[in-house]
C-alpha cells in the first residue's frame, strides 16, 4: 500500500493533486498565497449526460477537494460546451428538429418544452445529481463567453497564427489512431467526442483550414465556407450552403462563431489557468484533442498544458427498464434512484481513472451495498487507514457540503429490498419488519435515504418476472398432494408458528424442521440427510408461499406475511 511522506495513504487523487500544484508553482512559485488552483472539466449538452460522462465531472473534482483538504484555495471550473453545433436528431425526437441541424446546442428549442433550450434541458438534470453528490464547480457557458465577445481577443490571435495551427493540425493527422471500441454502449458514448475529434479545419486551401467558423447570420448553422477574410479589418467573408446566403462578419466586434475544437481547448487553458483537466482515453491517443493541445498551447498561447490524466470507459448493465425516451443511456441522475450518494461517488474514487468498470443496476447493487457497509465497518477503527479507507473518506464528505446524507439506523440493503419485495413498497410494513429483526429505529425516517432506494430497485430495475408475488390464495392441488415426509414438515412447522413472529427464533424453526423430522432437535447439527431435506422442504414453501422455487429468504418472508397468513396459505384442507 502506498503512504506519503506523513503515513497517510495515498492513492491517484493524491499524486494528481501533485501534479496540479506542481503546475500552478511553476506559474507562480513555490508560495501559492494569493493564487488560485484551477481544476477543470467540460462537456457537451447533446443529450443525457450520461455514466460515462459523469468522470469528467467527478475527476476533477476528487482532485479539487483533495487540494482544498491541503489549505490551498483552489476552484473546479466547468465549462458547458453548449456552442457547439447540435449534430444530429436522436430517436424519440420530432423529426422536424432536423431544421436545426448545425445551430448551436444554445439555439435549439427544447422539444420537451420545459427549458429554455436543448442545452438547458440536459444542463439540468445533471445539476441536481452533483448537488445530491456534493460536487460544487463554478460554471462557464460557451456561448455567453463568446457572444460577450470574452475570448475575442485570444480568437484573432489564433487567427494571427493560423499557419502555426495549420502546420501543427497537418503533422498530427496522420498520426491520429482509431480508438478502440468494445461494445455497442461505448461506441454511442464516443460518437459526440469523435466528432469532436473530427471538427477542425481540412480541406485543400488557406481559408478552408481556417481555425475559426462562424455561425451564419441568417439561418444560424454552421454550414458555412469561407471567402475571404482581412487581416487589417478582421472582416470575415462566408457563403451558408444551407440557406444561401453570403455575408460578412466582423471578428473583432461580432460574435458570430467560434474556434474549432482542437484550437478551442488549448485557447481555453491558457485564458482561464488551467492547472489540471481530465480527458477521456479517446482525447489523448496520438493525433487527437490532449496530444495536439499540448504542443498548440506552448507554441500559439504561451502556456504550459495542464496536468492531466485519462480515464476509461464506464459501462452500465442491468437497465432493461431503462425509459427509451433516454435512449437507454442510464445518466447521475438515474443511479441515485438506487444508490446513495457516496455509494455513487465511490465508485468512482476507489479505481485508477484508466480502470474501465461497469456500473450493474441489476443483482450486483446488493452485492455492492454490502461491500461499501463491510468497508465502513473497517472504516470506523483508526488502526486500519488504508487505501480503501481514503476512498471511502472521499466518498461520504466534501469540505464545503460535508458529510453526505447516509441512514442514521444503517440496515442493510439486501433485507430492505427483500421486504420491500414481499410487502409491495410498504414504508409502514417495511419499517415494523426491520424492527422485528433487530434494527431499532425511532420512524422509517431513520432508514433514509436507503429504504426508499430500495424500494425504487425493486419497483424500478428489478423485471417483475424476478420479483417475489405472494400467492393470493392456498395452492390446494399441491396441498392435496402432499408426501408423507412433505405433510409431517409443515405439521411441525404450524404446530410451532407463535402468533409473533421474530427472526432469529423463526429462523431456527424454519432450518431445524428437518432436523424434528429425523428425530433431532433445533440446535443440532444438520446431517446430510438433513441437509437435503431443507432443500426439499425450502422448495415446498417457496412454491406454497409465492408461486416459484426460490425467492427472498425465507425467515424474512414470514415476518413479512405475518403469522397468519402463512398459516392460511400452508394449512391442507
Amino acid at each position: 500500500m502506498a503512504r506519503g511522506a506523513s503515513g497517510d495513504p495515498t492513492d491517484w487523487v493524491t499524486r494528481a493533486a501533485d501534479d496540479a500544484i506542481r503546475h500552478a508553482q511553476q506559474r507562480y512559485g513555490e508560495d501559492l498565497a494569493g493564487h488560485v488552483i484551477t481544476c477543470a472539466s467540460g462537456a457537451s449538452p447533446s443529450g443525457p449526460i450520461h455514466l460515462g460522462n459523469l468522470r469528467e465531472f467527478l475527476t476533477p473534482h476528487f482532485v479539487a477537494e483533495e487540494i482544498r483538504r491541503r489549505g490551498i484555495a483552489v476552484r473546479h471550473l466547468h465549462s458547458w460546451d453548449d456552442f457547439d453545433r447540435f449534430r444530429k436528431v436522436p430517436a424519440g425526437v420530432d423529426p422536424s428538429w432536423s431544421e436545426h441541424i448545425g445551430r448551436p446546442l444554445s439555439a435549439v428549442p427544447d422539444p420537451w418544452e420545459c427549458h429554455g433550450s436543448w442545452a438547458d434541458h440536459f444542463k439540468a438534470p445533471l445539476r441536481d445529481a452533483l448537488a445530491e453528490m456534493g460536487v460544487e464547480m463554478e460554471e462557464v457557458s460557451q456561448t455567453e463567453h463568446y457572444r460577450a465577445g470574452v475570448y475575442t481577443e485570444q480568437v484573432l490571435h489564433a487567427i494571427r497564427h493560423r499557419d502555426v495551427v495549420e502546420e501543427v493540425l497537418a503533422r498530427h493527422r496522420t498520426k491520429k489512431a482509431d480508438p478502440v471500441v468494445e461494445s455497442p454502449q461505448e461506441a454511442e458514448a464516443l460518437e459526440d467526442s469523435v466528432a469532436d475529434e473530427d471538427d477542425e479545419p481540412t480541406g485543400g486551401g488557406d481559408l478552408d483550414r481556417f481555425p475559426y467558423k462562424p455561425y451564419c447570420r441568417q439561418c444560424g448553422r454552421d454550414t458555412v465556407r469561407i471567402t475571404a477574410y482581412d487581416d487589417e479589418t478582421t472582416d470575415l467573408s462566408y457563403a451558408c450552403s444551407s440557406c444561401g446566403f453570403s455575408g460578412v462578419t466582423n471578428i473583432a466586434t461580432e460574435h458570430d462563431g467560434k474556434l474549432v475544437w482542437k484550437v478551442d481547448w488549448p485557447m481555453r487553458w491558457a485564458f482561464e489557468g488551467v492547472d489540471f483537466e481530465p480527458g477521456g482515453l479517446d482525447h489523448s491517443t496520438p493525433g487527437s484533442s490532449y496530444t495536439v493541445g499540448k504542443e498548440l498551447v506552448k507554441r500559439v498561447f504561451d502556456f504550459r498544458a495542464p496536468s492531466y490524466v485519462a480515464y476509461a470507459f464506464v459501462g452500465f448493465a442491468g437497465v432493461q427498464k431503462m425509459s427509451s425516451s433516454r435512449g437507454g443511456v442510464p445518466t447521475a441522475a438515474d443511479a441515485l434512484k438506487v444508490l446513495e450518494a457516496p455509494v455513487l461517488r465511490w465508485l468512482y474514487v476507489r479505481r485508477q481513472p484508466k480502470q474501465a468498470f461497469t456500473i450493474d443496476f441489476g443483482a450486483e447493487v446488493v452485492r455492492l451495498y454490502d461491500e461499501w457497509d463491510a468497508l465502513g465497518r473497517k472504516a470506523a477503527d483508526p488502526g486500519r487507514r488504508d487505501a480503501q479507507v481514503l476512498a471511502f473518506e472521499r466518498a461520504s464528505a466534501t469540505a464545503s457540503a460535508g458529510t453526505l446524507p447516509t441512514p442514521r439506523v444503517v440496515v442493510p440493503f439486501r433485507l430492505l429490498s427483500s421486504v420491500a419485495d414481499v410487502t409491495a413498497g410498504s414504508a409502514e410494513l417495511i419499517g415494523r419488519i426491520v424492527g422485528d429483526v433487530g434494527h431499532e429505529h425511532a420512524s422509517v425516517a431513520d432508514l433514509e435515504p436507503r429504504l426508499g432506494k430500495a424500494m425504487t430497485w425493486i419497483s424500478e430495475f428489478v423485471p417483475a418476472e424476478e420479483r417475489t408475488t405472494v400467492r393470493e390464495s392456498p395452492d390446494l392441488e399441491r396441498l392435496a398432494a402432499l408426501s408423507e415426509d412433505e405433510e409431517l414438515w409443515l405439521r411441525q412447522l404450524l404446530d410451532r408458528l407463535p402468533d409473533h413472529l421474530e427472526l432469529e427464533p423463526t429462523t431456527a424453526l424454519v432450518y431445524g424442521v428437518p432436523k424434528l423430522a429425523r428425530g433431532l432437535g433445533l440446535d443440532d447439527a444438520p446431517t446430510d440427510e438433513v441437509k437435503q431435506d431443507q432443500k426439499a422442504f425450502f422448495r415446498l414453501l417457496y412454491q406454497l408461499l409465492v408461486d416459484a422455487d426460490r425467492g427472498p429468504r425465507l425467515p424474512t418472508l414470514f415476518l413479512a406475511l405475518g403469522a397468519a397468513r402463512v398459516r392460511e396459505l400452508l394449512t391442507p384442507r
